[in-house]
């Protein structure tokens, strides 16, 4: 009776570690994009991206349910498509991209709030100052791929002040309002194959 309840607590023991075990993804990053919208002269949208990243997602269920996310972005990689532009952004009078060469955001909690959807909390750290922010994230679908692998792809999106960061350059306009809006719209698409 003695080994018949330790062979079963043994099995159980092994199931919950193996049920336990993390999953580890990887951007795929040529289906990836990191992006931002900013306004310009009130009348007008500016986009951008960063070109330059990298990150890991880690998950112990069968779903996304409190996955751990951490990204780090170049910021001398920002591109708006624009070079006198992408210099100015690089500069002091915005990222200082020499002094802070990264911004990172690093998950606290990734809660499912509804069937695919998820709010992501963590510390977002930009320009030398860390705030905590939340994302709306949309879990457009988990698949096979042709090449015998699995992938999952997400939709996250949240709005920030970037005054809140120190990004305060601005100019105001005879018309009214300033040249750059204050509040930041990011966009991430972001595809992971689970390693």
């Amino acid at each position: 009776m003695k080994k018949l309840i330790l062979s079963f607590t043994l099995a159980l023991v092994f199931s919950f570690s193996v049920f336990a075990q993390s999953t580890e993804w990887e951007i795929d990053y040529s289906h990836t994009n990191i992006g931002f919208t900013i306004s310009h002269l009130v009348i007008s949208d500016v986009t951008g991206r960063f070109q330059e990243y990298s990150g890991s997602v880690k998950t112990s269920g069968e779903d996304f349910e409190g996955a751990q996310v951490d990204i780090t972005i170049k910021t001398a990689s920002i591109f708006t498509d624009n070079k006198k532009r992408d210099d100015h952004l690089r500069s002091d009078d915005f990222f200082n991209a020499e002094k802070n060469p990264t911004i990172t955001f690093k998950s606290k909690s990734f809660n499912k709030v509804a069937d695919n959807k998820y709010k992501i909390t963590g510390d977002f750290n930009m320009n030398g100052v860390n705030r905590e922010v939340e994302l709306d994230a949309d879990l457009k679908g988990i698949v096979k791929d042709p090449w015998g692998g699995t992938r999952a792809g997400f939709k996250a999106t949240t709005t920030i002040d970037r005054y809140d960061y120190d990004l305060k350059y601005n100019q105001a306009l005879e018309t009214g309002g300033f040249l750059i809006g204050k509040e930041v719209d990011i966009e991430i698409n972001i595809q992971l194959k689970k390693k």
